[in-house]
């Protein structure tokens, strides 16, 4: 998913569910970070603090730059949750190994990291894990099918669009990619397209296996179930009963899913928020927006250093205020789930990663 999913229709869901605008905007400026937290490193201060801090993308989500990308620490964690062919824990999918690690949607392992997320909701992290965490569930409709390692099982042929006809837009562009073993990791072999709400299309997989996508109608369950977990992260109870998106909201978000068809996700963020400022949905208007960097970003908050000088080498003027910043606290959420998520959760699926 892009950033108008991630952060839009986050914030949507978020005050939907109960959350303040604050609260919210955090919520939602998580979700997306996950995609922009590209650096990785120590933070030097110039009175002799440090902080540790980890990456959950790269520096260019682009399925060409394969060294980049083979990093089962970025992708498995925080992008393509491995699904354990949708069975719980203690079950073994038929196949070999890589059939444990493709993702599938609203699998127990996402169900199971959900609710971790909600039992530390106390943390003072908490809200930005669960960003973090949303961002990971809602992935998990849109990569169904691929796993986040160089597999075979990753491969894309007879590319068709929603009438099954050869999709040759989409052919043409991967004729100008270049074509090699980078382009089986992840949805290489497909691009954007699991990626892009509005899209309904199909591909045959690596195994020679027909497979017939609908993004509008994944992308409104991902939205769904985000709302259900959100109302129980607030309601301090993984399991508590709730409802699904309340009417008319769910069949805005639904509309605008399908109907708002650019192919650069900016454009796309940007016709959400204009709803959201003109008051369409139910809480009533509001003024949001995002910074991945530079001044306005959270990063430049709490460094007050330009992109480029957080270097391991720079040594940064420090300020108490640092420990309370949202980008110190999304650091921290991070890594608490990256450790989740790789020491605790897979291990319970047989899942080994580095």
């Amino acid at each position: 998913m892009q950033i108008d999913f991630h952060h839009g229709v986050t914030y949507v869901c978020a005050r939907l569910a109960g959350f303040e605008h604050a609260a919210a905007n955090i919520v939602a400026y998580c979700a997306q970070y996950v995609d922009d937290s590209i650096s990785a490193g120590l933070i030097r201060f110039d009175n002799g603090a440090m902080f540790n801090r980890i990456s959950s993308a790269h520096k260019m989500l682009d399925y060409r730059n394969f060294r980049e990308l083979a990093n089962s620490r970025v992708w498995i964690p925080f992008h393509f949750l491995p699904g354990n062919g949708g069975l719980p824990a203690g079950q073994d999918p038929e196949g070999s190994f890589v059939d444990k690690l493709i993702c599938r949607p609203n699998s127990p392992v996402a169900q199971a990291m959900v609710q971790e997320c909600i039992r530390h909701r106390h943390k003072p992290y908490g809200l930005y894990r669960l960003g973090i965490t949303l961002h990971v569930y809602a992935d998990t409709w849109a990569h169904q099918g691929f796993a986040g390692v160089n597999h075979r099982i990753n491969c894309a042929n007879d590319l068709v669009d929603s009438n099954n006809i050869p999709d040759q837009s989409l052919i043409n562009r991967l004729q100008s990619f270049f074509i090699g073993e980078a382009l089986p990791l992840g949805h290489g072999s497909v691009l954007g397209n699991p990626d892009k709400p509005f899209l309904r299309w199909g591909y045959t997989n690596g195994r020679g296996e027909k497979v017939v996508r609908d993004n509008p109608r994944d992308f409104l369950e991902a939205a769904d179930q985000m709302y259900q977990a959100m109302q129980r992260f607030r309601a301090a109870d993984p399991e508590a009963p709730v409802s699904g998106l309340p009417e008319p909201d769910r069949s805005l978000i639904a509309h605008m899913l399908s109907s708002i068809t650019d192919i650069k996700g900016e454009m796309r963020h940007q016709t959400w928020l204009t709803a959201i400022a003109a008051g369409k949905f139910s809480f009533g208007p509001a003024k949001i927006s995002y910074a991945a960097k530079g001044r306005g970003s959270w990063k430049y908050q709490a460094l007050r250093v330009e992109e480029g000088c957080d270097r391991n080498d720079t040594k940064i003027p420090y300020s108490p205020d640092f420990l309370s910043s949202h980008w110190k606290l999304f650091h921290d959420a991070l890594k608490a789930h990256h450790f989740f998520i790789i020491h605790e959760l897979l291990p319970q699926y047989g899942i080994c990663v580095a």
